[in-house]
């Protein structure tokens, strides 16, 4: 069970001297228009990594949505550490309007790294430069694991693969909820016609935008300008 705060972590027995700590790193929602941006971090010992690979952990997005929810209980179970962080949208959008997305992502995964206590841990890079993404990184550490930023983690190492999981359906939850209440809002993402459609008639009937929603991204902030000089024009 996840318990619904902004970050956790879920440490068994961390100081077990069986082998190397190694830690993965991912996110989930960087690109969606509404919810939050999710990142989660899993450590495990290196000698019980072939159990991530045993029980058929790959990156979330090749799974379907019930062997994620079969692979989630799974990873809690073995993984020594997992840490999750959820990022509202108003503080995405703070982030945005500074042009600093690539840093905000860095600072999560930081804070994240800081508290799965690996050794070696790996993270799935969104920036283009791999180098510049692990310093950013380092400038908010307060622990000093040998650091891997790369293009695909997710695809090509099974801890970060087993992150992904976390934070895919750590976001899922997070997105149900709001479909509880708000029941055609699509994926989230600005490439769903349906989410655009449940955004454009919120607008238009509220004349702002749902507190669920990202309005530093383009599609709604124009709908938002729009909007404002429709009402001084009235």
């Amino acid at each position: 069970m996840i318990i619904n705060t902004p970050q956790i972590s879920i440490v068994n027995n961390l100081w077990l001297r069986d082998g190397v700590l190694v830690g993965g790193v991912d996110e989930a929602g960087r690109g969606s228009i509404i919810g939050p941006l999710v990142v989660a971090g899993v450590s495990i010992r290196e000698s019980r990594i072939w159990q991530l690979t045993e029980m058929g952990v790959k990156d979330s997005k090749a799974l379907t949505p019930r062997a994620r929810a079969r692979l989630f209980g799974e990873i809690m179970k073995v993984a020594d550490s997992v840490c999750i962080r959820k990022v509202n949208p108003v503080e995405v959008d703070d982030n945005v309007s500074l042009r600093g997305l690539n840093r905000l992502e860095a600072r999560v995964m930081a804070a994240v790294i800081n508290n799965i206590g690996a050794d070696e841990v790996y993270v799935d890079c969104c920036d283009v430069n791999p180098i510049r993404y692990s310093d950013y990184i380092g400038q908010y550490l307060k622990c000093s694991p040998k650091l891997h930023s790369m293009h695909h983690a997710d695809v090509i190492n099974v801890v970060v693969s087993a992150a992904s999981i976390i934070a895919k359906i750590t976001r899922d939850e997070e997105i149900q909820h709001i479909r509880s209440k708000y029941r055609t809002i699509g994926s989230g993402y600005p490439s769903d016609d349906r989410t655009m459609r449940f955004i454009r008639r919120y607008v238009a009937k509220n004349g702002n935008a749902p507190e669920f929603a990202r309005k530093s991204w383009k599609p709604l902030r124009l709908l938002l300008e729009q909007t404002a000089q429709c009402k001084l024009r009235a």
